[in-house]
């Protein structure tokens, strides 16, 4: 792994690129968010000062002290990226501008709810299932179109998209062929909701392959998570 957070994001936006002209598409298309889970602050500082203004995060409880200590600096656009409770959707809205993991109908209520007067339309994915593990997060493959009627019906929602995660057992390939097609029957409801959040580190140069727009990538870019005591 290359020795500093330059030359990683530098090795990581060369593969993306490399991998998005192979798939005949421009690197332009593809978002890179960097995930910052258990990393300080100073880490999302050193990579705005690279340029980097799309950051992920999992926990509602870091990602409001990350967003608060950092600020509106520069265009950083936050994005939530793990399951979500409904009791912290105010939190999770006053703090990120994206939520990738919208699952369920009571949830996107919850999201729609927390909206305060004057705040801009949140923008939302359904995070979709793509095991057979019913407590793993995501809405079932079958329940999609009923998922993006009822988010298309709350007015401080704006659908985007799907995110998954591809299953370990399965070949990534594989797992974003299906989410492309889950993708097709979404646009089949939204035209506009395009986006398709899918491909982490190990798995990213595959996601693009198969369409993705977004990619959530950690420690590829960060290195390794530190120690939590």
């Amino acid at each position: 792994m290359p020795d500093t957070l330059a030359q990683r994001l530098t090795v990581v936006d060369e593969r993306i690129a490399a991998a998005a002209v192979a798939s005949g598409r421009a690197p332009q298309e593809i978002t890179r968010i960097v995930v910052t889970k258990f990393h300080p602050a100073d880490l999302v500082r050193d990579l705005l000062a690279l340029g980097v203004t799309e950051f992920g995060e999992n926990r509602q409880q870091e990602l409001t002290l990350k967003a608060d200590e950092i600020g509106a600096a520069r265009g950083i656009r936050w994005h939530f990226i793990g399951q979500a409770q409904t009791n912290k959707a105010r939190a999770v809205r006053a703090a990120a501008q994206v939520v990738h993991s919208v699952d369920r109908d009571r949830l996107a209520d919850a999201l729609d709810a927390a909206a305060a007067e004057g705040d801009p339309a949140l923008d939302v994915l359904l995070q979709v299932n793509l095991t057979d593990d019913p407590g793993r997060g995501g809405v079932v493959p079958a329940d999609l179109e009923r998922l993006a009627e009822h988010v298309g019906g709350c007015p401080t929602l704006r659908l985007r998209g799907l995110m998954a995660v591809a299953p370990l057992d399965e070949a990534p390939a594989d797992a974003f062929a299906r989410v492309a097609r889950l993708s097709e029957r979404l646009r089949a409801i939204d035209p506009d909701a395009r986006w398709i959040s899918a491909g982490m580190t190990g798995d990213f140069e595959e996601a693009i392959a198969a369409g993705a727009t977004h990619l959530r990538i950690g420690s590829a870019i960060t290195g390794p998570r530190p120690e939590r005591g």
